[in-house]
């Protein structure tokens, strides 16, 4: 056809003619569109159109007369299928290559003038039709149309990804006009966006991109406002919703935005750098980042589970990730979520049984919110993991488990009731006291509730209480009464009491645990006065024989009234009848009623509900705080030596029971304003501090003795060790106290090992042994005998001098009286704040307990405490910063008079030593207590940074005023200068490290804790360098001392700038003084230091760069390291470093091992000291150090031998000498035989015949 055209006469005329006749054919639309459809007699089905132009000499007139007629459909309803066809019959065009240009620039001519949805539809069909050299330039068009126009942003992504363009190209495209444009597209266009960034973008650009997507991707602007969700479901409800064309609907905006998540769990499945690059997200956490985490978790693409657990954890303990925006993420996108909850539970379960505690309190949000936000399947999974934790005995992942419990309890008691069971109550074997108590009390909410959504459990509680209150054993017993009080106090009705009555009269433990539990309650309910009276009547009925009237009867010491505090016996005045009681209980104990175990626990009982019905007044039951106790003649207890056994333990529990009697009066009525009650309160704590040195004594006469029982919620006295003689030292407890004597018994593995080779010491004779051992024992191990006191009890310590006037008969003042507290009962107090904050504020690793071995329960006498929150102990003690600061500062002044007076030493002639050791001890205490509450790991949260700031503001404050105003960096650096000022007057190296620990964590708490580093290691250089000598003249030496000089030594090498140059400093000045003194004053820690040493070595080690270009600077590092030190511990990692360098670093690795060859025969000279002293703190550690020896030896051989150096190897042996390189020669008539009497040590030298070869191999 093509030849008989060119062939005709009328050439090239024709073909226009052909076209005219064209264009008046397709006049008509209908023919038009006929000639663009597939032509059915074709077996190609090729358009007429098409069938036509497939000649090169009429392609370009065809397509011409196209392009200028399209414009007339594009208006006209049927316009979209003519050019849908046109662009159709273009794509079939395999001959255009010479109009290709052309075309593209009359196609992209009417994109600019034709409709939106034509516009898509050329856009679209443009990859089809251009040849790939025309994609880069038609890409740049699309580019700036992409600008323009973000209604064609899909089309023209699908047009791109279709493309063939250069990574440089597409680069350009993703980060100009797609990211610029990102925030402007459409709701339902992100997805494809989202889809073509992930996709295209490269490796090296992966994490940018990354950055800039977080930035430009707005979900939060996605949905609508909650309460505009609400309104629209009203509207919708009542029929005239009507939608914005601008708002997306709330199940439109899920869907794009679970499309959008979809595009980003397919690119972090398929693309290892995106989803590494999500890992390193910015500082600042988005909803977002929120969602791709749980992507992450779920996918686990390229092992980024763990990845991703250990990123929230990070962001939850920087705080970069609150509560309110998983709440929000929550709230906003729960359908969207809801595919990835098992990540989510994943994740809340690895929060949960975390070690830290900064990131529990997240995962119990993301349980709660979990809970709330799901359907009933994902609400029973949470129930059933949270029943999982508190199965698991982990102390911290139980409180919380139980905490979430008890809230979703109440907040939903219809759903629980659902899938809570009693079959939690198989497992409270492992749970305490305390989770016991939150357990039953969950339980009883749920089935007593007033709601009554549990009435059909309440039968089965019943039936389990009654079991366990029949139960013989003890321990299900204690179970039983927690459990009942605990309904009780759900049901508000006294229906219980009778039968708790009953299964606990024959048992004091268990009645007088009823007492404790049921003055818990009546403490936290909310029981109103008329129910808070029965309460009280009940009581009275149970336990009036408390206070009868004084009755003299047989038991084995006579009576005396003491510590009587009121001014004048009334004819109706009281006395705690202790003493009688307590006869009666032992000479006939099956036919007594009460016992003196329920003493305290009744009137702490009968103080609950005075308080409770009096709204904190006790004036009716005040005469108890000053009445006097029926007690024996204290002096007895100097004679304790002539008493019989049972004689000595009576006088032991009469001490314990009067002892607890005071305490839980203390208890009562240290809220009480009226200066008279202060004053009694200061008198009896003297009271305590005064028993308590006699309990000692006589506890030191009365070996094997077991105290009453004074905590009734634990397991009695399993797992505790009693009876264990220690020097007595009521400022600290289990220190040694030196002004009563420098030896103490060395037979029992509980005492402090005497490390001194003093030989005046051991030439003290046995009998002046046994005096000082009898003058008293620690009451350590005995705390859980004791009485526990409120928090409420440390307000005490707010109490400066008080006084109030005296009047006789006929109101004349004859005199005052004042009451003070002193240095022994601020050890008191301080000593139960420290163990207070330490249980509460100071958070354990979770630790299982070691198989075949008992759980000991360290919560055993903090179940008040148990009872409140970790901010609320932290708030107390805020509050209390001005009372410790103000006796902080007056033992400050207490030693500065004394050095001042002194002539600048502490040992004067005239201290007292007595009172030197309690202000000493005071002066620790008080730096323990305040570093204990900033170490709080609370404060790192930003809830909780307005109470930081307030408790810096008060040490700010004594320093400079207007606290208030301060920022936080201010009041760290003011708080910091405070601090510094006690530097001059602490009294012993413990102190001195209580200080520094202190002075670290506060420079910690602020935003910049570097600019605090030189001054912190200034002060800990000057506590290393300082001659500490206690109150007696001694130096300090001992196991205690050598702890406290390796935990200041790590402070100050840890804050120095250069590690190295410090160790360097302290091994060319301090070890070399410690090798010249005299055998008196050395000390037992040597080898110890050094061993410390060089652990810091290692460390600094472990922190250079791993480069190999930094590899000689290491070695020289390690050079310097060894020629300061001559000591060979921890060598195996210092030895793999040698044999892996070897080949590349030969002479380096040579010169090293010969300079580390000197430190083994030091080290030996070392082990024979301590066997020419008998020192049991190093001996302990000679089997380790030959070991380490001979390991190293065969090492360096190994290592020699691989790289063909054998002949550098040679042994020899070594003499043994002391630590000046005398010879010993009495080895054999001072050592039997052992395995350290060969003196074998190996060494390693370069031997003189060795050849050029072998010299460079070493």
């Amino acid at each position: 056809i093509q030849k008989l055209l060119q062939k005709s006469p009328r050439y090239p005329g024709i073909v226009q003619e052909f076209i005219t006749g064209l264009e008046a054919h397709i006049e008509d639309p209908v023919t038009f569109r006929n000639c663009l459809l597939p032509c059915p007699t074709e077996c190609l089905f090729m358009c007429v159109v098409l069938n036509v132009h497939v000649f090169p000499i009429m392609q370009t007139c065809i397509i011409n007369t196209l392009l200028e007629k399209l414009p007339e459909f594009m208006l006209d309803g049927s316009g979209c299928n003519h050019v849908f066809l046109c662009l159709f019959s273009f794509g079939y065009l395999y001959t255009l290559d010479l109009y290709l240009q052309e075309l593209a620039a009359k196609l992209m001519e009417l994109v600019s003038v034709a409709p939106l949805e034509v516009q898509r539809d050329i856009i679209t069909s443009l990859p089809e039709i251009l040849e790939d050299s025309q994609h880069s330039d038609i890409a740049s068009q699309l580019n700036s149309l992409l600008k323009e126009n973000t209604q064609l942003t899909v089309p023209i992504l699908d047009a791109l990804s279709s493309l063939n363009l250069s990574s440089s190209l597409l680069t350009e495209v993703i980060r100009g006009a797609v990211m610029a444009t990102l925030a402007a597209v459409q709701l339902e266009d992100l997805p494809v966006v989202v889809k073509f960034i992930l996709h295209s973008v490269s490796a090296s650009d992966a994490y940018e991109v990354v950055c800039n997507l977080r930035k430009k991707l707005e979900l939060e602007q996605c949905v609508l406002p909650p309460v505009l969700q609400a309104s629209q479901s009203r509207m919708k409800s009542k029929g005239a919703a009507v939608r914005s064309a601008s708002t997306p609907a709330a199940g439109s905006s899920q869907d794009s935005i679970a499309l959008i998540l979809d595009a980003i769990k397919s690119a972090v499945r398929f693309q290892k750098t995106i989803s590494e690059a999500w890992l390193k997200v910015g500082r600042y956490f988005k909803v977002i980042d929120l969602l791709v985490l749980f992507i992450l978790h779920s996918t686990n693409a390229n092992q980024c589970r763990r990845g991703a657990e250990r990123l929230l954890k990070v962001k939850v303990r920087t705080g970069l990730i609150q509560e309110a925006l998983l709440q929000r993420t929550f709230r906003d996108y729960s359908q969207v979520m809801r595919g990835y909850f098992p990540s989510i539970l994943a994740l809340a379960q690895c929060l949960l049984r975390s070690p830290d505690p900064c990131v529990v309190p997240f995962g119990g949000h993301m349980y709660r919110q979990t809970f709330s936000a799901f359907d009933s399947y994902c609400q029973q999974e949470v129930v059933g993991s949270l029943v999982t934790h508190v199965c698991s005995g982990l102390g911290g992942e139980v409180d919380m488990a139980l905490v979430l419990l008890c809230g979703l309890v109440t907040e939903k008691p219809s759903e629980m009731v659902q899938y809570l069971t009693l079959g939690i109550l198989d497992y409270m074997d492992n749970l305490t006291p305390q989770q016991i108590r939150q357990l039953f009390q969950l339980l009883s909410r749920l089935a007593f509730g007033q709601q009554q959504q549990g009435s059909h459990i309440q039968d089965d509680m019943h039936i389990v209480i009654r079991k366990q209150l029949s139960s013989t054993v003890p321990k299900y017993k204690r179970i039983g009464i927690i459990g009942a009080v605990q309904i009780i106090g759900s049901m508000g009705v006294t229906a219980l009491l009778e039968l708790v009555k009953s299964s606990s009269e024959n048992s004091p433990e268990a009645t007088a645990l009823y007492y404790d539990e049921l003055a818990s309650l009546i403490l936290t309910s909310t029981l109103d006065p008329q129910k808070v009276l029965s309460l009280i009547i009940y009581s009275y009925n149970l336990c009036h024989y408390s206070f009868p009237p004084v009755c003299l009867s047989s038991f084995p010491f006579p009576a005396c009234v003491m510590y009587n505090l009121d001014e004048e016996e009334s004819q109706g005045s009281i006395a705690v009848n202790l003493l009688p009681l307590l006869a009666k209980d032992i000479q006939n104990k099956a036919e007594q009623r009460v016992s003196p175990l329920c003493l305290s626990p009744f009137f702490r009982l009968l103080r609950m509900c005075e308080e409770k019905q009096h709204q904190g007044d006790l004036e009716e039951i005040d005469a108890l705080l000053g009445c006097p106790l029926i007690l024996i003649d204290m002096d007895i207890v100097e004679k304790t030596e002539s008493l019989s056994k049972p004689e000595r333990e009576f006088l032991c529990t009469l001490l314990f029971h009067t002892i607890n009697w005071f305490r839980e009066v203390i208890n009562a009525f240290c809220k009480q304003t009226e200066i008279e009650m202060k004053m009694k309160v200061i008198t009896r704590l003297q009271n305590i501090t005064y028993l308590q040195t006699l309990l000692e004594k006589a506890l030191a006469a009365t070996p094997g003795y077991v105290p009453p029982l004074a905590n009734f919620d634990g397991n009695g006295t399993d797992g505790v060790v009693l009876g264990s003689i220690a020097p007595v030292n009521k400022a600290k407890k289990g220190k040694k106290r030196k002004a009563l004597g420098k030896n103490s018994s060395e037979s029992s593995s509980q005492l402090e090992e005497v490390t001194e080779a003093d030989e005046t010491q051991q030439e003290q004779s046995e009998k002046e042994k046994v005096k000082e051992i009898q003058q008293g024992v620690s009451l350590v191990s005995y705390r859980q005998f004791f009485r526990e006191l409120d928090m409420e009890v440390l307000n005490v310590l707010q109490c400066g001098l008080l006084s109030r006037s005296l009047l006789d008969t006929e109101l004349h003042t004859k005199g005052r009286e004042e009451a003070l507290l002193g240095p022994a009962e601020l050890v008191f107090l301080l000593e139960d704040m420290l163990r207070k904050l330490d249980f509460s504020l100071t958070a354990a690793p979770a630790k299982k307990a070691p198989f075949l071995k008992g759980r000991i329960n360290k919560s055993v006498g903090f179940s008040h405490l148990q009872q409140r929150s970790s901010i609320d102990v932290a708030s107390c003690c805020v509050q209390l910063l001005p009372a410790l600061c103000s006796h902080l500062e007056n033992c400050h002044n207490n030693f500065q008079t004394l050095l001042s007076e002194n002539n600048g030493v502490v040992d004067g002639p005239a201290t007292d030593l007595q009172a030197h050791l309690l202000m000493s001890s005071t002066y620790q205490l008080l730096l323990q207590v305040l570093n204990t509450t900033f170490s709080w790991s609370g404060f790192s949260q930003p809830g909780h940074r307005s109470l930081l700031k307030k408790g810096l503001g008060v040490l700010a404050g004594r320093l400079k005023e207007g606290g208030a105003e301060l920022t936080l960096e201010q009041l760290v650096k003011h708080s910091f200068e405070y601090l510094l000022n006690f530097r001059s007057t602490v009294p012993s190296l413990s102190t001195a490290l209580s200080l520094s620990q202190l002075v670290s964590t506060v420079s910690e708490r602020g935003g910049n804790p570097t600019a605090y580093r030189e001054q912190t290691a200034s002060l800990a250089k000057h506590f290393l360098s300082q001659n500490w000598v206690t109150a007696s003249g001694e130096k300090e030496r001992g196991n205690k001392f050598n702890e406290a000089l390796h935990t200041l030594l790590s402070i100050y090498l840890e804050h120095v700038d250069d590690i190295l140059k410090a160790v360097e400093e302290i091994a060319g000045e301090g070890i070399p003084e410690l090798l010249n003194a005299s055998k008196d004053e050395s000390s037992s820690g040597f080898s110890l230091t050094h061993f410390f040493f060089f652990q810091m070595i290692c460390m600094s080690y472990s922190m250079y760069p791993m480069s190999v270009q930094a590899q000689s600077e290491k070695l020289l590092t390690w050079n310097l390291a060894v020629r300061d030190f001559h000591i060979l511990v921890n060598l195996v990692k210092l030895l793999q470093f040698c044999i892996n360098h070897f080949k590349r670093h030969k002479e380096d690795v040579q010169s090293l091992l010969k300079t580390f060859q000197l430190s083994t025969r030091q080290l030996h000279h070392l082990c024979g000291h301590s066997k020419i002293h008998q020192d049991t703190s190093l001996t302990n550690h000679v089997p380790a150090i030959k070991k380490s020896l001979e390991l190293f030896v065969y090492r360096v051989k190994a290592m020699l031998t691989l790289n063909n150096c054998q002949e550098a190897f040679w042994m020899g042996n070594l003499k043994n000498r002391n630590l000046k390189g005398e010879e010993i020669l009495s080895q054999k008539a001072q050592e039997s035989d052992d395995d350290d009497d060969d003196d074998e040590e190996e060494e390693e030298r370069q031997s003189p015949q060795q050849s050029e070869d072998e010299e460079t191999a070493w």
